[in-house]
């Protein structure tokens, strides 16, 4: 098992400087990275340093109240900031009671964020494409990302290759959203179901895909219209059979005679 990750509260700043040298322009840049860190003891330990052009710079040492110079170049900074005892001692204040302050502020309001489930809103939706039947199980709106997607064919969990890999994505309001596909026969729709496992549910959620009231009425549709046209071809049969009977009888009134 890894390490515990420590809770860190930092600050980080990027300046770029222009300066002239003669006649020419040349572009630094300097980097401040200034926060804290709790340890796994709940100990703190802050940290303040300066980088510049890329490279270690300086570094504020809150036990001596001095400054660590990691290049020549930082000597004349480091000398002039040393004179100040007092901008010193506030800078190990924060360092050590501020800014652990401040980070544990932030992790009681987190806290209640961080410790709550929000079940998935789970739907199945039909997808037809050059002849091919898709299934697509969505979870919406979930937190935590960790979940569990699995499709069953006659209630039985299918084998993972025959099913396209889960694909979980962060929403921009904190929580997630996945989705599992499927490619199925025509028509077998209904024998295959999706089962999601979350912490927000306090057991497996299975869902279906259904067909919606609008492909419902379609199919009533062209079932109604195939039904009249049967009833109309079986009508126009029966008035061609009763024209072609009462012609027959009406010939049979008459008897031929021979002429002298």
């Amino acid at each position: 098992m890894g390490p515990r990750a420590r809770p860190a509260f930092l600050l980080l700043m990027l300046l770029r400087t222009v300066v002239l040298h003669g006649r020419q322009l040349q572009s630094h840049t300097l980097q401040v990275i200034l926060g804290c860190e709790v340890q796994e003891d709940n100990s703190t330990r802050g940290f303040w340093k300066y980088g510049y052009d890329g490279q270690d710079h300086l570094e504020f040492c809150p036990e001596t109240l001095n400054w660590r110079a990691a290049e020549p170049r930082a000597q004349a900074t480091k000398q002039e900031w040393e004179v100040h005892k007092i901008r010193a001692k506030q800078n190990r204040a924060y360092l050590e009671r501020d800014c652990p302050e401040q980070l544990q502020q932030l992790l009681q309001l987190g806290r209640g964020v961080l410790d709550q489930q929000v079940p998935p809103l789970v739907k199945v939706t039909h997808h037809v494409t050059s002849a091919v039947t898709t299934l697509r199980c969505q979870a919406l709106n979930f937190y935590p990302q960790n979940i569990t997607m699995k499709w069953l064919r006659d209630r039985q969990p299918l084998d993972a290759k025959e099913v396209e890999p889960k694909d979980v994505l962060p929403n921009g309001d904190g929580t997630y959203q996945g989705w599992v596909a499927l490619t199925v026969p025509p028509g077998e729709e209904q024998r295959y179901s999706c089962q999601v496992e979350h912490p927000g549910l306090d057991r497996p959620l299975t869902a279906t895909w259904e067909p919606s009231p609008s492909d419902t009425v379609v199919i009533g549709v062209i079932s109604g219209i195939a039904v009249c046209a049967i009833i109309f071809l079986i009508g126009a049969l029966f008035r061609i059979f009763r024209k072609r009977q009462v012609s027959r009888e009406a010939m049979g009134d008459y008897v031929l005679t021979e002429c002298d």
